[in-house]
């Protein structure tokens, strides 16, 4: 059961944030609000939600993900503890996530060519969109000269 929290917890607080960069925020951030305050000070809940906000906005605006990961942390964080001291609560939350699902903005997509030619190639090919702190450790092998001319 504490799997399932921890992941229902992770996808409201990606929802959540998710949100929060959108033109639907306005329109739902009193149902969040409601629902992560539980019966406590509602418009506490929601200062903190336009607080993450902003700060969302401005680590976007200068392309910062750690801050923007930091954020959707926190929130991971609050849910998790918040279904953990309510369990009852999980049904309510994937009701909230269900009726939200039509308001997330659509995944970006990114289209990759990769053309491979002039003979045969000793090394990996990659397709994708980021990469950062690849490490190939090779055999050490020497590989012939395949250049045209060569023998």
């Amino acid at each position: 059961m504490e799997a399932e929290l921890t992941a229902l917890a992770a996808s409201g607080a990606t929802t959540f944030v998710g949100l929060m960069a959108t033109e639907a925020w306005t329109q739902v951030r009193g149902r969040v609000a409601r629902f992560l305050a539980r019966g406590e000070d509602t418009e506490a809940v929601d200062a903190e939600l336009e607080e993450s906000r902003a700060e969302l906005t401005a680590a976007r605006a200068d392309a910062d993900e750690e801050t923007a990961a930091d954020i959707e942390a926190e929130w991971r964080t609050r849910l998790r503890r918040a279904l953990r001291a309510n369990p009852e609560a999980a049904a309510q939350l994937r009701d909230l996530l269900d009726e939200l699902a039509p308001l997330q903005p659509a995944g970006h997509t990114v289209s990759v060519t990769n053309t491979i030619s002039g003979g045969t190639q000793h090394g990996p090919v990659f397709q994708g969109e980021k990469f950062s702190n690849l490490t190939f450790n090779s055999g050490g092998a020497d590989l012939p000269d395949q250049r045209p001319g060569t023998a």
